[in-house]
């Protein structure tokens, strides 16, 4: 039996599990295992690089050192018994071919562009940019269960239920199982996020790499696994070969192309997947904890390999990375952002464009389905940031949800009470097309749903053709622009309420 392969693939499913749980049970009120911030408490690349950018010492980082400590005396075992992506990146290999066998040739230069990577990534949070989450598997595992999975299945659970209840009148037990699903397993209904295809198709071409080579993502291109493979490389977990028969078994199924032409192995690359001791024909392959004084026969050891980037390539990358992107020593204090109308207390824009991780735990909370992915509306440094489009919902009044829940600080957590003090901005309204100032009609809709208890939007009593019309303005001092007036506005299919990001309380 391959215990400790069916130790691990538990492993995998655990905890690929609970990423997705934690992610699907965060609803308001708060509520669920673990806020979902938590899950990037373990990952150093995030909590590294944006205490670097941000010259901040980020809450949680300790958690994340603790695991390159784990890393420093286990190895690379993150990537191949917890990591999320990882494990879905190993189910989609299934459909793929199991053999490999490359040269230590091919092998190095499959490894080398992480490392390149994850270069430019530490160079650049020097500078003051935080590019870690542009390929951090957290982070593109947490916006597709977010963004894509979590309203996907919610859509056809409810849509099976409301089939069987209206259309084939399976009401009593359907019925029951369905409200006893609504609070749980369904949660907050989210059906819509902008550019949700865009955010699937690169988490399905990140999956699908690994049917060209056998988890070529992990190999070649996420800085996560680079950045663990430069700790592992002193780890006191070590595989040993007592006496290699050079059947080549081992080399041709391993997963991450670790094991040379000499059935030593490049110890940062090897995730513990455990393969080889069962591959081994003579049971001779096994793992166990060595001092690292302590010498070791030749093929027991993991011989060096320059599987990195050579000094020079490193010196033409660190000097290209600083000409690109050092212009932004030049810090501007505020940044244009057009009509993007950031979360409550949202940092100050160049500071949250830093801190910011793109995990999309904000939009996946929001009660009100308001907070959706920025594309390119702030330029490249802000896709898929979070903002508020009325339109689709607003901020509210009772909710805290996307504070408690950022991993970064780039929304700071707020109490209910200051929440509702925090300006998102200003709304005004169109008297061209609002119902009382255009046509002389009746509608306050806008200072019904006003949440303010001074109430933001006042009226103003106007006789018009006879009739006594109550007109709505906006009181700027106590506006806190949550944006509800735009979203319950009747007028179509220009709003005549539009908050505007002016006034806004960016910290």
């Amino acid at each position: 039996m391959k215990r400790l392969i069916a130790i691990r693939r538990i492993s995998q499913i655990f905890f690929l599990t609970l990423f997705i749980y934690i992610l699907w049970s965060t609803t308001y009120p708060l509520k669920g295992l673990l806020p979902p911030g938590t899950l990037f408490k373990i990952n150093p690349l995030i909590m590294i690089m944006t205490s670097i950018s941000e010259r901040v010492v980020v809450p949680g980082i300790m958690v994340s050192l603790v695991m390159l400590i784990l890393t420093l005396i286990f190895g690379r075992f993150f990537c191949g018994w917890i990591c999320p992506l990882g494990t879905t990146i190993d189910m989609t290999a299934a459909m793929g071919r199991k053999k490999y066998s490359e040269d230590d040739r091919v092998n190095r230069n499959v490894r080398k562009p992480k490392f390149l990577i994850l270069i430019i990534v530490a160079i650049a949070a020097i500078l003051g940019v935080q590019l870690a989450w542009f390929m951090d598997p957290m982070v593109i595992m947490a916006r597709f269960v977010s963004l894509n999975l979590i309203p996907t299945v919610t859509f056809l659970i409810n849509s099976g239920f409301m089939f069987l209840i209206k259309y084939l009148h399976l009401y009593g037990p359907v019925q029951d199982l369905y409200r006893a699903l609504k609070p749980t397993i369904l949660g907050i209904n989210v059906y819509y996020f902008s550019h949700s295809g865009i955010i699937f198709l690169v988490f399905v071409f990140v999956c699908l790499l690994t049917l060209a080579k056998r988890r070529l993502w992990c190999r070649s291109l996420c800085p996560l696994g680079a950045l663990y493979a430069v700790a592992s490389r002193l780890a006191f977990l070590r595989r040993r070969v007592a006496e290699c028969i050079q059947c080549g078994k081992c080399k041709s199924d391993c997963r991450m192309g670790a094991i040379k032409d000499d059935m030593s192995y490049v110890q940062g690359e090897c995730i513990l997947c455990m393969d080889c001791i069962y591959d081994c024909p003579g049971h001779a392959t096994s793992f166990r904890f060595i001092p690292l004084r302590q010498s070791k026969p030749p093929m027991a050891q993991a011989k060096d390999d320059r599987s990195g980037i050579s000094r020079r390539e490193f010196i033409f990358l660190a000097m290209s990375s600083i000409l690109l992107l050092g212009f932004r020593f030049k810090k501007n204090e505020t940044k244009v952002t057009g009509n993007v109308i950031r979360p409550p207390a949202a940092l100050r824009e160049e500071d949250f464009l830093n801190r910011c991780i793109r995990c999309g735990n904000c939009m996946k909370v929001c009660i009100t389905n308001g907070l959706q992915p920025v594309l390119f509306q702030t330029g490249l440094e802000g896709i898929w940031t979070p903002q508020l489009v009325p339109e689709i919902g607003y901020c509210e009044y009772q909710c805290t949800l996307c504070g408690n829940t950022c991993p970064t600080g780039a929304i700071p957590p707020l109490s209910i009470d200051k929440k509702r003090l925090v300006r998102l901005g200003l709304a005004e309204i169109d008297r061209s097309i609002c119902i009382p100032w255009a046509e002389g009609r009746q509608c306050i809709v806008c200072q019904e749903h006003c949440p303010v208890a001074q109430k933001a939007i006042k009226l103003e009593s106007d006789t018009t053709g006879g009739s006594n019309i109550l007109k709505p303005y906006i009181d700027e001092d106590l506006c806190i622009g949550c944006g509800i007036c735009q979203n319950k506005c009747p007028v179509r299919p220009v709003r005549a309420v539009r908050v505007y990001p002016r006034n806004s309380d960016r910290t």
